[in-house]
């Protein structure tokens, strides 16, 4: 069975991550925009927001060669780079009448797994700011059902066994994501070296230090 959910939701859930996105980078200080982002360590704050904000850009650009790679998602953080929170925060608004146009026929499962990656680095700025919240929001849901489709490719009985752990959507995204330690995992009722073995071959990587508590 299919763990997505409706291509509705996915695109309301991106809309309502994006809101709160652009608040958040309203909010900022300059000092702020300097941080280091643990769970990405490369970026600073600023430059996880370029990407977040060249992502759409790229779309309607037309730019994806090369789409997922450190080269594709370097190039936002070098267009970018020296802009202030509020004018990131603007880049970010100026997409938004042409993307939402784009957005409902993003096809599934590419839409779903765009929220996953935006939602993961809403969490990461978060953390780097120490800013709480979002964590029941609809994009969790969104992104947790990819995560969990493709577990299920990988073996269909595993998500009923990360589902048995009791941990919730918040815990199985950052750890399923790979922002949380093998020690984090097992902690929570997973069995760490399961969850390490799904991320085999893909970009997500488990840190070996705690990112976030």
């Amino acid at each position: 069975m299919s763990h997505l959910l409706p291509d509705e939701t996915v695109v309301d859930a991106y809309r309502e991550l994006r809101a709160r996105v652009i608040d958040v980078l309203r909010s900022l200080t300059d000092e702020q925009t300097q941080l280091v982002v643990p769970a990405c360590p490369a970026w600073n704050v600023a430059e996880l927001a370029s990407h977040l904000v060249g992502v759409p850009e790229d779309i309607l650009a037309g730019r994806m060669d090369g789409v997922t790679t450190e080269a594709w998602t370097q190039a936002q953080v070098d267009r970018h780079r020296g802009a202030s929170a509020t004018e990131l925060a603007d880049r970010f608004s100026a997409t938004i009448e042409a993307f939402d146009k784009v957005l409902p026929h993003i096809p599934s499962p590419i839409n779903s797994q765009m929220v996953m990656d935006a939602v993961t680095h809403e969490f990461d700025l978060r953390r780097a700011i120490e800013l709480p919240g979002a964590q029941n929001s609809s994009a969790v849901k969104v992104a947790l059902g990819w995560l969990l489709d493709r577990a299920e490719s990988r073996d269909p009985l595993l998500v009923d066994r990360l589902r048995a752990s009791g941990a919730s959507d918040y815990d199985l995204l950052r750890s399923l994501s790979g922002r949380r330690t093998l020690e984090q995992i097992t902690a929570i009722g997973l069995d760490a070296d399961e969850v390490a073995k799904l991320l085999e071959g893909s970009p997500l990587k488990l840190p070996d230090r705690p990112v976030e508590s």
